[in-house]
This record gives C-alpha cells, sequence and structure tokens, in this order.
C-alpha cells in the first residue's frame, strides 16, 4: 500500500492495495463494509443508508462514544456520477439525522466552511492490484479532515485484509 496527499483547497490521498478493483468498490458502495472502515479513530457507524445510484442519497451517522455520553454526527449527500468499479462521486453536507442539510457554523465549523463539499474516488486495476484515488473538494489539504480521511484509509486497509483472508 501506497499513499500521498496534496492540494490547498482540497484533500487528495492516493493509496495503492493488494486487492482486486471490485472489492475496493464494494468498500465504498456495500453499507456493511462502509460500516467497518469509514470515519477516523475512534469513530464508529450505526448508520450507512446509501442509495448508491446517480441521484441517489446517502444518511451517514458517525458516533464516538466518551465516558459520559455518545456523540453523533450526520451526513448526507447525493450521489452525483456511479460508474462501477471506476469512478464514485458524491456531495456531502452536515445534516441532521433525518437528513435535512446543516449550517456548518452551526454545527461548530469554521468561518468559511462550505455547506457542502464533493467526494471524487477513482479506482484502477493493476493487475489485481487497485489504485485509488479520492478527492475531497472543499476542505483543506491542512484540515483535520485530511487526518480523518488518512486514519479512515488506514481501517480500510486492515478491513480489506480481514476479508481477503475470510475473516
Amino acid at each position: 500500500m501506497s499513499n500521498s496527499a496534496n492540494s490547498n483547497d482540497a484533500v487528495v490521498i492516493e493509496r495503492t492495495f493488494d486487492a482486486p478493483q471490485d472489492l475496493i468498490w464494494q468498500m465504498w458502495t456495500d453499507p456493511e463494509h462502509f460500516k467497518k472502515w469509514y470515519g477516523p479513530n475512534g469513530m464508529s457507524i450505526p448508520v450507512a443508508n446509501m442509495d448508491v445510484r446517480v441521484g441517489g442519497k446517502r444518511l451517514i451517522c458517525m458516533e464516538m462514544q466518551t465516558p459520559d455520553r455518545s456523540m453523533k454526527m450526520w451526513f448526507t449527500g447525493e450521489y452525483r456520477e456511479v460508474a462501477p468499479n471506476e469512478r464514485l462521486v458524491y456531495t456531502d453536507s452536515m445534516a441532521d439525522e433525518h437528513g435535512n442539510v446543516m449550517s456548518p457554523s452551526a454545527m461548530g465549523m469554521p468561518e468559511g466552511h462550505p455547506e457542502t463539499t464533493e467526494v471524487t474516488v477513482l479506482l484502477e486495476d493493476l493487475g489485481g492490484r487497485t489504485k485509488m484515488v479520492m478527492t475531497h473538494a472543499g476542505v483543506p489539504a491542512d484540515s483535520g479532515g485530511a487526518g480523518g480521511w488518512a486514519q479512515a484509509f488506514d481501517k480500510l486497509a486492515d478491513h480489506i485484509a480481514a476479508v481477503l483472508n475470510g475473516q
């Protein structure tokens, strides 16, 4: 697996996985796989409603348990492009549990954070291995979002290994 990140107005991460392209696609489009790896360390995904088709909606809940309480963050979006095993594009916005878009400032985000961002995932077959390039436009490369994605992709690599090992 290799990794790189660059760009100022977007998080761009490239990783190569020792797994076939269709398995990496499933990691992004199958809710049960998605729940196992998405989000930074310490976060779980109790809800992943994903209607993966152009115009389909998504509603994701990230949850963090603390000794005192559970903190939930909801995200919604719409799939804009779906080219199986090659390209996935969707919007991402902070939301309530019903999928209503919430203002980033109301959710504690810094001034100027866009209400809607866009995630693009490109997959390329490398003869049994897969190169994945993920671009999250609207999230600065030097933000906490970049670190969250890097942690999520470490979890993705672990989940892929578990799936390939039959676990």
